[in-house]
């Protein structure tokens, strides 16, 4: 689905909003089926390692970075505009790096979840997926590097996320409902998925 946008002036082809991209594709169905095949392999690629850094703000624009930079020039960049999609507004763009600061900072003084009791790491994961869902800091690409952040995160405090045990629909929901302040079915789905 896509970002509400101004395709003049959003880094689009003329006439389109179609993203300005490095293979020149200016078909959208085109660009999705390489952006899918390109950061399909990436993704594992980097699940095939163990992550060996601190799990922050900076790595996040590494995985972005990684997944994405053989199509956009800003890849791993913070976005400068503002999106929104299916009536919800995202961070202002001018507000990202400072919103991801007071985000990352809780996150570290949480020892980035490592040793938490299982009932309070589904509420702080919860908690976190929906603070960077508002932040989404990249013109593109957020869902798939926020759920590859997560699964590592997991990974770094010694879980797994099976992100692929919820049905994407209900996980959209459940997002759409966090963003309204109701944590319920994220906390479920968080619950269901952790292993």
């Amino acid at each position: 689905m896509a970002y509400s946008i101004t395709p003049a002036a959003d880094d689009c082809y003329p006439g389109t909003s179609v993203l300005i991209n490095k293979l020149d594709i200016k078909d959208q169905k085109q660009l999705d089926e390489n952006e899918t095949l390109i950061t399909s392999v990436k993704i594992l690629q980097i699940e095939m390692n163990p992550i060996t850094v601190e799990p922050d703000f900076a790595y996040l624009k590494q995985l972005h970075r990684i997944l994405f930079h053989e199509l956009y020039s800003w890849a791993g960049e913070v976005r400068t505009i503002n999106i929104s999609k299916m009536r919800t507004a995202f961070c202002p763009a001018d507000q990202i790096e400072k919103t991801s600061q007071a985000i990352f900072e809780r996150l570290q003084a949480y020892h980035y979840f490592r040793d938490l009791p299982r009932d309070q790491l589904v509420v702080e994961l919860a908690d976190l997926y929906d603070s960077l869902n508002y932040l989404h800091p990249f013109r593109e690409g957020n869902g798939r590097v926020q759920r590859l952040y997560f699964r590592r995160l997991a990974q770094w405090s010694g879980h797994n996320l099976n992100f692929a045990a919820v049905d994407s629909d209900r996980m959209m929901i459940a997002t759409i409902r966090a963003s309204a302040g109701v944590m319920d079915d994220l906390r479920q789905v968080f619950d269901e998925i952790l292993e």
